[in-house]
């Protein structure tokens, strides 16, 4: 069962540069929140409680300022400091204390997933081996993808490959064992000089360990990171709530719905909310 999750926020967004001269990547808004508030939504929203942030030294305060110790929201948010971009899995080397011998929830901090989470929540029942998911997409060459046969079986997997053998995309949330820090710490960098995601998949895939759910068209995945993502994101994002007249990656409303903050706290909450906008909003949920 997994109970522990891990956002990575690290990295130095140069491609979103000059916009991440000042800010961390996952702290530019997407529409109305925060870009790492859309990851930690997805974690809450799978009854994930604990969760470890990974990021540069130079942002781990802005963090902490804008998430605090997650108390507020019924969750236990604990920080790690990434010293040097050296690749995705490092996260989980960082990690390996304070997960303590457990599996988790490995979320990228510039994914933003939305809709049906019900393939998302199956996996939180994981207790061996790891679990990927599978979107298609037209731009197989700028992710990584993964092969399937007839019956889901897991043939492949290849980082942005340059001649694609299928069209599924793997999305930025994974569910991994409590040997995935091990299985991290044995990779070695690729030609970029990091390691990858995709050769941490492929160490499970060699133990006939790797499993994978093809997500519907009732999920969509978003990221943020090119210019041109975090408009589509943020349009995306606006547009719902306009529609829906509800808000998404709204944490007060998930942890409050979920019973781990009470009617007084949610309150307390609304009265020591600076947006009048979004004091209304959550007057509306009681």
């Amino acid at each position: 069962m997994i109970r522990k999750g891990v956002i990575l926020a690290g990295g130095k967004g140069t491609r979103l540069d000059p916009l991440t001269r000042a800010i961390s990547k996952q702290l530019l808004p997407v529409y109305d929140k925060p870009m790492i508030f859309y990851p930690l939504s997805l974690l809450m929203r799978c009854g994930i409680r604990e969760v470890l942030l990974v990021t540069s030294p130079e942002w781990v305060g802005s963090y902490r300022s804008v998430l605090g110790d997650g108390s507020q929201w019924g969750v236990e948010i604990d920080f790690i400091v990434q010293e040097q971009a050296t690749g995705v899995p490092d996260g989980l080397v960082l990690a390996r204390e304070w997960l303590a011998g457990e599996g988790c929830c490995f979320i990228l901090g510039d994914n933003l997933f939305f809709g049906n989470l019900d393939p998302v929540r199956e996996a939180v029942a994981l207790t061996t081996g790891a679990r990927i998911f599978a979107m298609p997409t037209r731009e197989p060459e700028r992710f990584g993808i993964v092969e399937l046969d007839a019956e889901d079986k897991v043939l492949s997997v290849v980082e942005k490959p340059t001649a694609p053998c299928s069209d599924l995309a793997i999305p930025g949330v994974y569910f991994f064992d409590k040997y995935a820090p091990d299985h991290a710490a044995q990779l070695t960098p690729s030609a970029r000089g990091e390691t990858e995601i995709c050769d941490l998949m492929q160490a499970y895939l060699r133990q006939e360990k790797l499993t994978c759910r093809r997500l519907g068209r009732g999920f969509v995945w978003l990221d943020g990171g090119t210019p041109a993502d975090l408009l589509e994101a943020g349009n995306f994002v606006a547009t719902m709530e306009k529609r829906m007249g509800y808000e998404l990656a709204c944490l007060e409303e998930i942890a409050w719905r979920a019973g781990w903050i009470s009617d007084e706290q949610l309150e307390n909450l609304i009265l020591n909310q600076p947006s009048a906008t979004r004091a209304d909003y959550l007057r509306t949920l009681m």
